[in-house]
């Protein structure tokens, strides 16, 4: 991904962190609360088998989509 899509989304997964702080259902693996930024971070990286940075641009607005799911659908 070229760094300028990667930057867009890194903003976007800033931005759906922010929007589900306090919102992701509570684990035990995590007492002191879970970490929104790096839940959409990993979900990503699961289900495209590569960081957000590696993904190829012709995938962005899959990635894109996938974030606004992800923040409409905390899990």
């Amino acid at each position: 991904m070229t760094p300028e899509n990667a930057k867009k989304i890194w903003s976007l997964i800033l931005e759906a962190g922010d929007y589900l702080k306090d919102k992701l259902p509570e684990s035990p693996n995590h007492p002191k609360g879970r970490n929104p930024y790096a839940h959409i971070a990993l979900e990503i990286k699961n289900k495209f088998e590569s960081t957000y940075k590696e993904i190829s641009d012709d995938k962005i607005n899959e990635v894109i989509k996938y974030i606004e799911y992800l923040k409409n659908n905390p899990s």
